[in-house]
């Protein structure tokens, strides 16, 4: 079979919006997908078990860690990622364009690849775009991300076209470099916010035989209206019957606005970074645990969530815990965290599939008004 079939199953007629299907070597993924990030072969404070029981069906591995430790042979002559980490669903990892672009002062970009100073111990690495491919495909992921430039939010126009430029030489290069038929491969798109850049780098890379596309390079620190006008701008210039993935994004209101946008697949850290930092999304707006206010709150930290953690436990409990600094606040907080995002998304898939989308953006954007805005912010920081 194929490595990644995408079946479009219903379009909203007053929106982009779209509900799919995926199918990749370890199962099938219904779109829009949110992905809990799991950087180093694991979604911080949960086993695969409890994953798997709040329905994630993929979840993002970060390339750049697992490169650096334990590193990708050891993980090959392991089985892959699935089995090393006891996970059997789809995984997708990024290429580490982002990360080592990251790095700023520990880096230096040529046209072979970046040469980089590993944040662990110092030792230095060349990553290439045909190094990327085979760490991947040593991971044995369901979908790889071709190697590209992503350029800050404040870099200069010229800057960024030239990292369009390096990005679409790299990109041609993951493409020559794949060797597993099992392995979608997704080009990402960059261009800043610069629509004539943005326009011609999706025409470009629409025209490659990549499996999916991704837009990179968005949610690094520009206004968020312009990630929502970027967005708009380049999501229709994609394939139609391929996915699009919205790279790093983001917050609830986030992932409503690209649903309607035309995205299929997100991933962001903000779900479990926020949960073992105590900031927790719930249906009534943003809740700060640690708060003296629900020390003795014997409610559920969400009257209308149905998890686990809301069914059993109160929100003086989870405060107490939190504020002992016990271990099990961590993996409540993220259970509770990504059920929300997670039950997110079946929500915009019923309301899509149901021709009723337009109508429950409406809903959701009058609840946050009445709560005060987005359930969790950008500007609740983590680490």
């Amino acid at each position: 079979m194929s490595a990644l079939t995408f079946e479009l199953l219903h379009q909203d007629s007053r929106t982009a919006a779209r509900r799919g299907r995926l199918r990749l070597t370890h199962g099938a993924v219904e779109t829009p997908a949110f992905m809990a990030v799991g950087t180093q072969g694991t979604v911080k404070a949960l086993t695969p078990a409890q994953l798997e029981e709040l329905g994630a069906e993929i979840i993002l591995a970060n390339t750049y860690h697992l490169f650096l430790r334990p590193g990708h042979e050891r993980v090959r002559q392991a089985g892959g990622l699935h089995r090393f980490m006891g996970w059997s669903r789809p995984i997708l990892t990024d290429s580490g364009g982002y990360q080592v672009f990251s790095l700023a002062e520990r880096r230096k970009v040529t046209e072979k690849g970046v040469t980089f100073q590993s944040h662990i111990d110092g030792s230095r690495h060349l990553l290439t775009p045909e190094l990327a491919v085979e760490i991947q495909e040593a991971l044995g992921s369901d979908i790889a991300m071709a190697f590209d430039e992503c350029p800050p939010a404040d870099a200069p126009k010229a800057a960024v076209a030239e990292a369009v430029e390096r990005t679409s030489r790299w990109a041609k290069r993951c493409l020559d470099a794949r060797r597993r038929g099992d392995q979608a491969l997704f080009g990402i798109v960059q261009g800043g916010v610069h629509d004539d850049l943005r326009r011609a780098h999706a025409e470009e890379l629409a025209a490659l035989p990549f499996d999916g596309y991704a837009l990179g390079g968005l949610s690094v620190g520009e206004p968020i209206p312009e990630m929502r006008r970027i967005t708009a701008l380049a999501a229709p210039l994609l394939p139609a019957d391929k996915p699009r993935y919205l790279m790093g994004v983001g917050t609830p209101t986030d992932l409503v606005e690209s649903v309607a946008r035309g995205i299929d697949m997100f991933d962001c850290v903000m779900p479990t970074r926020h949960a073992r930092n105590g900031y927790l999304f719930t249906s009534q707006g943003k809740l700060v645990i640690k708060h003296a206010c629900y020390a003795d709150d014997l409610g559920p930290l969400d009257p209308r969530c149905d998890c686990y953690v809301c069914r059993t436990f109160s929100r003086a409990y989870l405060r107490h815990l939190f504020i002992a600094k016990e271990i099990l606040a961590m993996t409540l907080n993220t259970l509770h965290n990504l059920h929300f995002y997670l039950s997110l998304m079946r929500d915009i898939r019923r309301a899509v599939e149901a021709g009723t989308f337009v109508s429950f953006q409406a809903e959701f954007h009058a609840r946050l008004a009445e709560s005060g805005g987005d359930p969790l912010g950008d500007d609740e920081s983590g680490d």
